[in-house]
């Protein structure tokens, strides 16, 4: 961890690395087209033999080729283990590093812990690490072998010339460029500060916009808050969004930016859609960071709790915060979890029956049911299972499925799946990879019997959507429409915090 350096010029505005388009070139026929707004240009800067190259144009059409290698290239790298999510994946990676082994984290599909690259780099050290893991028990971690007989190479034309290269810098002297993914591109996306494409870690390359963290807010608060909740909701996203932002930009390293423009981190679209409700709150709450023990706290948030918020272990697996606890979503007293846990399933049954006194209320989210085929549910989990340890499951179908483990706020922690050939137990936030019904892990299921009385699926029953976790955009508009301020709520979801401005004290992770 470290504490915040700002200088003269950036004020606490630091300028971030933010990956727009990840892993340009993977289809063969992606393309990028880049404008500049009317009444300017762009500017493109790149290495030429002769050193830095300078061209100026209205626009410039990026496409990728495949060039045959000199010889071929083995590409391998040693994959430990894979992950939903990035927070389950950094603490996975803290344990390798317990061990001794250097690591870094990737997602090419995934997230994943990747022994690092750059020290584990000879194909003897790789199996040599990779036969030392396995004798331990580590059988799970996998080395992944490519032998390369081509690259991928971006290229333009401009002015009747060709040019092929790996890096480009593009700027305007408006500091905004148009982004297209085609010529008919029906949402085109319109970026402040600079772009540049670089390679990334499989091969392919990324769009990164180089763009100050409070015009980058602007893209952020109206795509993950909206732009007609209350203030206090819009302050509070704000707020937030300028947190976690600074609080992950290590999560792209092994890509060489910081942070990504979707859900993985926080969706991002540029200046496309900016509106005067939400920029007036990144204004009005300029500088100001959720904090604990001042350090910035881990300002995670999610669209709607389904009458109870999660605690950060229900979910993920990682250091203990604990400003991120269990809170039931509502102004009055609905329930109690002190004297009714609901661990119990008797009790989150009937939790789940109220719908009565909550801040969602009457919210298509807050409670949801959605039945499902064996069939169906036997198809995704081959899928999740694949995906996860690139082993093709020898399973036909599963048998049965069951809650095991539930946490003190309903989540559940583990499920239990019997196939016909083994019994598979999944945890926390994966279950929501492994089965496609649930949009939270605060569900219970119940069976469901064809007319000869055969298990034939099961229905899942269930509240909120996302991860649950932190605050509810949800649940926000409700206490902002009942005079609560951002601060306020804040402290509601996250009990303990402050807020505080950015300054040289402040503790980054």
């Amino acid at each position: 961890m470290t504490s915040v350096r700002a200088n003269a010029e950036d004020e606490f505005n630091p300028t971030l690395e933010v990956g727009v388009v990840q892993q340009f070139g993977k289809k063969p026929t992606d393309t990028l087209i880049l404008k500049a707004k009317p009444d300017d240009h762009l500017i493109l800067r790149f290495q030429s033999p002769e050193g830095e190259k300078v061209l100026h144009t209205l626009s410039v059409v990026l496409k990728m080729e495949m060039q045959p290698l000199p010889e071929p290239f083995v590409d391998e790298r040693i994959i430990l283990s894979s992950h939903r999510s990035y927070e389950t994946a950094d603490e996975e990676a803290q344990k390798w590093r317990e061990m001794g082994i250097e690591v870094e984290l990737a997602q090419p599909d995934l997230w994943q812990v990747w022994a690092k690259r750059s020290v584990y780099n000879t194909p003897l050290l790789r199996r040599w690490l990779l036969e030392s893991l396995k004798a331990q028990g580590h059988q799970k971690v996998r080395l992944e072998t490519q032998v390369l007989k081509q690259q991928r190479i971006p290229y333009w034309v401009l002015g009747g010339y060709r040019y092929n290269r790996h890096e480009l810098q593009v700027s305007a002297s408006q500091d905004m460029i148009e982004v297209h993914k085609s010529s008919k591109d029906p949402t085109p996306m319109t970026y402040g500060g600079s772009l540049e494409l670089q390679p990334d870690a499989y091969g392919t390359h990324s769009l990164v916009n180089h763009v100050p963290l409070e015009t980058y807010l602007r893209g952020v608060v109206p795509h993950e808050m909206g732009a007609w909740p209350p203030d206090a909701s819009i302050e509070a996203q704000a707020i937030l969004s300028r947190t976690y932002a600074l609080r992950n930009l290590r999560r792209f390293e092994a890509d060489n930016y910081e942070i990504c423009a979707n859900t993985d981190c926080q969706v991002y679209k540029g200046l496309t859609e900016v509106y005067p409700s939400t920029d007036r709150a990144i204004a009005v709450t300029e500088g100001l960071v959720l904090t604990y023990n001042n350090e910035l706290a881990d300002a995670v948030y999610f669209s709607s709790s389904g009458g109870v918020t999660a605690n950060f272990h229900d979910i993920w697996n990682g250091p203990e915060r604990s400003y991120l606890r269990s809170v039931v979503d509502s102004p009055g007293q609905v329930w109690d979890l002190s004297a009714n846990s609901l661990a119990s399933e008797q009790n989150f049954r009937r939790f789940m029956s109220l719908q009565k006194g909550f801040n969602e209320e009457g919210w298509v989210d807050f409670r949801w049911r959605e039945a499902t085929s064996l069939k169906a549910m036997t198809a995704h989990l081959k899928y999740y299972l694949e995906r996860k340890y690139n082993i093709k499951p020898d399973f036909k179908t599963i048998k049965q499925v069951k809650v095991t483990q539930r946490s003190p706020s309903g989540r559940v922690l583990q499920m239990e799946v019997q196939t016909d050939k083994e019994t598979i137990k999944i945890e926390k936030d994966e279950i929501q990879n492994a089965f496609w019904p649930p949009i939270s892990t605060l569900f219970y299921v119940d069976p469901i019997y064809d007319q000869d009385k055969k298990l034939d699926g099961y229905v899942f029953v269930g509240g909120g959507f996302g991860h649950g976790v932190g605050l509810s955009q949800t649940g926000s508009y409700k206490l902002s429409e009942l005079g609560w301020s951002s601060e306020r709520i804040l402290k509601f979801y996250f009990p303990g915090t402050e807020l505080k401005r950015l300054s040289e004290s402040i503790i980054f992770w």
